[in-house]
């Protein structure tokens, strides 16, 4: 899926800051839950069928701001966002665990499945699916690119 603005679609990989300062992080944010709004105005369902879970993945709030929280430290996740829709219905499991005992954004649900999707020409992506206590319901939580080394630390917080 390719969103547009004024009928042309968006090159992302142009329009995404490659630094690492405070302004390029908030500025990626931005560019990330802006991503979420033009996919939500063109999927209004707010979800997607993934292949492997014979099951949807679900859109919300939380996938937004965790997604945003997370993928904005990077160029490179910031820009795996905009694969969206592929990576929900392409995704395949890589582990099930369950959440993290002290992230309270985690504590919903009564397991956390963690998908990867390869992207040619672009690499890992990693998926972090949180299932609802309850109704079982898949909600996208996280997504973010996976790097073979990393030349920037790990930043505080870090929950995908």
């Amino acid at each position: 899926m390719t969103l547009t603005m004024n009928d042309k679609p968006i090159d992302y990989q142009a329009l995404i800051p490659q630094g690492r300062t405070r302004e390029d992080i908030r500025h990626r944010k931005k560019i990330i839950k802006d991503f979420y709004a033009n996919w939500i105005a063109i999927n209004p369902t707010k979800h997607i069928f993934n292949i492997a879970l014979h099951d949807f993945i679900h859109i919300k709030f939380l996938s937004i701001q965790e997604t945003a929280d997370q993928a904005a430290f990077t160029y490179k996740s910031t820009l795996a966002v905009t694969y969206l829709t592929e990576i929900l219905e392409k995704a395949v499991i890589e582990k099930r665990v369950k959440p993290k005992p002290n992230n309270q954004n985690q504590k919903r649900f009564s397991e956390i499945i963690i998908m990867q999707y390869n992207k040619r020409a672009f690499g890992k992506i990693k998926l972090t699916i949180g299932v609802l206590r309850g109704s079982r319901q898949k909600i996208q939580y996280c997504i973010t690119s996976i790097e073979k080394t990393t030349i920037n630390p790990p930043h505080p917080g870090n929950s995908c």
